[in-house]
């Protein structure tokens, strides 16, 4: 009995720690089942409208592997346009920069002080135009002593040839001797190498007193004033009164790479002057058309190229010394040739290369041979024929062979001939709505 009574003691305690092991359990149990509920639920929402799950035929006409959709049989939207036979003329780019043909410094010759000046910034004047005068009376002082000197040597010079005649009548008659004859003639040379001097000296203070008057060396633009009206001036001061340039017409240097030198210079060689064109900065406004005036005579060893110079009559005065410019140069005209898009061409394995759409909407690799890329036109030489059509956009997913559909620019995507089509089937099928291959789908039946 005690026995028994011991065990039944060792018992008792066992009976509630086991209630909270099948509580345990049971939870983990329902935890586990939904866990399988959800993912039942999972599958079935994104794998039970999937065509090839349910049996249905795929566009393609097969299922993926494992009963998924094959996506590589989807069609690929594009972008395709035809190539275009055209004229066209090759053009070489550039960065130029726009120079006067001729940058004249007007300085004063003589010192003095500047009383007037006769231009207005900006003006345009002609080759020997009055621009500004330098107090003349210094200077016109310098003429009237070199004229009196001229006077005074004058005089002298004409006695000396008096008295030598004299002195040849009375050696005829025998009266004096040779040697006072010829001491005569030798004064009268050296009072007319006097006169001479004195000429040039007054010729000097002529042309000083004329360098007193400012005027215009070549025809132009003047700049701003350098110098205002009361300044003492020199003939050596580094700051000219006023800048004149030349902008009509107005030069434009610009260099090209020494590989594009043979070109140009066989154009030059056929006679004709290449035109060349000046944009702006954006490369969208026309500046104006010149042509090329001539070839450096040496290449830069440091960057490769060669600088040309171009002349333009820039009558509307749109170009400006220093201005940088976009510069084309007409190097050669292309009659009927065949042209894409720049976009269209792809460059790979197969060298260079384009996706040709074809009449049973699936595009084909083509290797061509390229011409001249002008911008976002390209030139294919060889291996394309004008009106078929290339991709220029979403060639990033083709391959040789695959489905396209082509998306016109501003509606509903288009077949390969570029006619507007019914869109195809969804590949996932809604409730109430057409599968892939066109039967409804089964609805659930209405309660009752």
């Amino acid at each position: 009995m005690k026995k028994g009574n011991m065990e039944t003691k060792q018992s008792g305690p066992a009976e509630p720690a086991a209630a909270p092991r099948k509580w345990r359990r049971a939870a983990l149990l329902v935890l586990v089942l939904g866990a399988v509920g959800a993912g039942v639920w999972y599958y079935r929402s994104h794998t039970g409208n999937d065509p090839a799950a349910t049996g249905a035929a795929t566009p393609a006409g097969r299922k993926g592997g494992k009963g998924h959709y094959d996506m590589a049989s989807r069609p690929q939207p594009v972008s395709a346009q035809p190539a275009q036979r055209r004229d066209m003329d090759v053009q070489l780019a550039a960065l130029g920069t726009v120079t006067a043909r001729n940058l004249v410094n007007v300085k004063s010759r003589v010192d003095g002080q500047l009383l007037r000046v006769m231009f207005r910034e900006g003006q345009f004047v002609k080759s020997g135009d009055l621009l500004a005068e330098i107090d003349p009376r210094p200077f016109q002082v310098q003429v009237d002593q070199a004229a009196g000197q001229l006077a005074r040597d004058q005089a002298l010079l004409q006695n000396a040839r008096l008295d030598l005649d004299r002195y040849r009548m009375l050696k005829a008659q025998d009266s004096i001797a040779a040697q006072q004859v010829d001491t005569q003639e030798a004064l009268v040379r050296q009072y007319e190498g006097t006169v001479l001097a004195d000429r040039g000296q007054l010729d000097s203070a002529r042309l000083q007193l004329s360098f007193t008057r400012v005027t215009a060396p070549a025809a132009g633009r003047v700049g701003l004033r350098q110098v205002d009206p009361g300044n003492m001036v020199n003939a050596n001061d580094t700051s000219p009164i006023a800048v004149i340039a030349q902008t009509r017409p107005i030069n434009v240097i610009f260099p090209l790479p020494q590989d594009d030198l043979p070109r140009v210079l066989a154009r030059t060689r056929a006679g004709a002057a290449p035109v060349v064109e000046a944009y702006d900065r954006e490369g969208r406004t026309l500046l104006g058309k010149g042509v090329l005036l001539t070839v450096d005579n040496q290449i830069d060893t440091t960057t490769g190229t060669v600088k040309l110079k171009a002349e333009f009559p820039n009558a509307d005065d749109v170009l400006f010394p220093n201005q940088f410019v976009n510069v084309r140069l007409n190097v050669e005209h292309l009659s009927g040739a065949t042209v894409v898009p720049s976009a269209a061409i792809q460059r790979g394995a197969p060298g260079t290369y384009v996706y040709v759409v074809k009449d049973d909407a699936t595009v084909g690799v083509r290797p061509v041979k390229l011409g001249p890329v002008q911008g976002e036109i390209s030139v294919v030489a060889e291996g394309l024929q004008p009106g078929e059509q290339v991709v220029t956009d979403g060639t990033d997913k083709l391959r040789d062979g695959a489905r396209i559909e082509i998306a016109a620019r501003d509606g509903p995507p288009t077949g390969a001939t570029g006619a507007p089509e019914r869109r195809r089937p969804e590949h996932r099928r809604r409730d109430g709505q057409a599968g892939a291959d066109g039967s409804a789908a089964a609805q659930p039946a209405a309660p009752k």
